[in-house]
């Protein structure tokens, strides 16, 4: 029979009801005729009710531990949450009268490197999957979590769970992967913002990976590049309605695609700008190397031309980066590696984005673009272009109204 991986998150089986609730979704897959291999997320809030007692139990009151814990430990217990739901899930199918047994990444097993709270997945072991399968037997898996080189629990980090269901969908070379959550697809933009915000029937990977690494918070982008890599087909589905969901595919299964397909943004941009750097081969390096070796993600880079041998270097990073990012340039400055006459900050602007694959195959998108934001009044601060997407950041405050211009101008509304 064929193979259906269904993920749910943790607002999909907050509790007993909704976790019956996605039984009854479960239900509806086998009795169609699919061996369903189910990965739960652990019950809404509950993991970071397990993360606060694992940093309370590290550094309780008037401890100078200062909150250090055994990465090992966080994980035996951080996992715990996802196992509790896989153990509801199965009870409730099995009441149901649906085969059905828990499953923890040990024991599929689900093998990761030993990075403890971020690991990466190293290989699934099908074998016993599908020998259960064959017996009847449909699985529900506790996601987020598979089995280190050590021998012990090792938790994915954040968006482990999607990460489980897409590689096991690989794995076991599954007809799709459906991604349940408090949404019913994916949309040309937030409807919060922009009230004619169209559902989308499809969208290809490379037009989802980028939405996804732009903030839409639908997908997290390694569920997606993973989906990418093993053409594994996605569909993002609503728990709590019936409705077709989003198909998130291979350009080759769209038809005809618009020009854009959605506008992407983020409010919690920065622009750092330093004035009169030296414009010499290794300056760009002794730049960016201190902000890599701090963790600070840059996005957006562009360097102004130069004269009488100075230029500017502008670059965006997340706002919380901000304080760590002087640090690493002035640390950087002290060792005389970097100088500037000025560090310019602007912690007040959002990066707004139009993506599509379309835009390999037609001119003017850039234009388009421009041209809908100053008809509204709103100043272009930097801009970068890849193949299917043209990033701009503005000022926080107009992020909304750039959002609303550029979905009208290019018609997202209109199917």
């Amino acid at each position: 029979m064929p193979i259906l991986v269904m993920k749910f998150g943790g607002t999909s089986v907050a509790d007993l009801d909704r976790i019956r609730n996605a039984a009854r979704k479960v239900k509806r897959e086998v009795d169609a005729g699919y061996d369903v291999a189910v990965v739960v997320s652990a019950m809404s809030g509950k993991t970071n009710e397990l993360v606060g007692w694992v940093r309370e139990a590290s550094n309780p009151p008037g401890s100078d531990s200062g909150g250090l814990y055994d990465a090992r430990e966080y994980d035996a217990v951080v996992a715990s949450g996802e196992q509790v739901t896989s153990g509801l899930m199965s009870l409730v199918l099995q009441e149901m009268g649906v085969p059905a047994r828990s499953w923890q990444g040990w024991q599929i097993p689900l093998r990761t490197n030993n990075a403890h709270g971020a690991a990466r997945i190293d290989s699934i072991g099908t074998e016993a999957l599908h020998q259960k399968f064959s017996e009847g037997l449909h699985a529900v898996i506790a996601g987020f979590q598979g089995i280190g080189p050590d021998g012990r629990i090792a938790t994915l980090g954040r968006g482990g769970s999607d990460t489980t269901a897409v590689a096991l969908a690989a794995a076991l070379g599954a007809e799709r992967c459906d991604i349940y959550t408090d949404v019913d697809g994916v949309y040309t933009t937030d409807p919060r913002i922009e009230k004619r915000a169209r559902k989308l029937d499809r969208i290809a990977y490379e037009e989802m990976l980028e939405l996804a690494s732009l903030g839409a918070k639908v997908l997290m982008t390694r569920s997606v590049e993973l989906a990418l890599r093993y053409k594994t087909r996605l569909m993002v589905r609503s728990s709590f309605s019936d409705d077709e969901g989003t198909l998130v595919c291979d350009e080759d299964e769209i038809m005809e695609s618009k020009i854009v397909s959605g506008v992407a943004f983020s409010r919690d941009e920065a622009k750092i700008t330093l004035l009169a750097v030296a414009d010499r081969p290794g300056v760009a390096a002794a730049i960016f190397g201190p902000l890599a070796e701090a963790g600070v993600v840059v996005d957006m880079i562009v360097q102004n031309i130069s004269e009488e041998g100075r230029t500017d270097m502008t670059f965006s990073l997340p706002v919380d980066d901000v304080s760590r990012a002087r640090k690493a340039l002035d640390a950087a400055a002290a060792a005389g590696e970097i100088a500037w006459r000025e560090m310019v900050v602007d912690d007040a602007v959002a990066k707004v984005s139009v993506v599509g694959i379309g835009m390999r195959s037609h001119a003017g998108v850039a234009q388009r673009m421009f041209r809908a934001l100053a008809s509204e009044g709103v100043n272009i601060k930097v801009i970068t272009t890849s193949e299917i997407k043209v990033s701009v950041l503005v000022d926080r405050k107009y992020m909304e109204l750039a959002v609303q211009a550029l979905h009208a101008a290019f018609e997202l509304d209109v199917a």
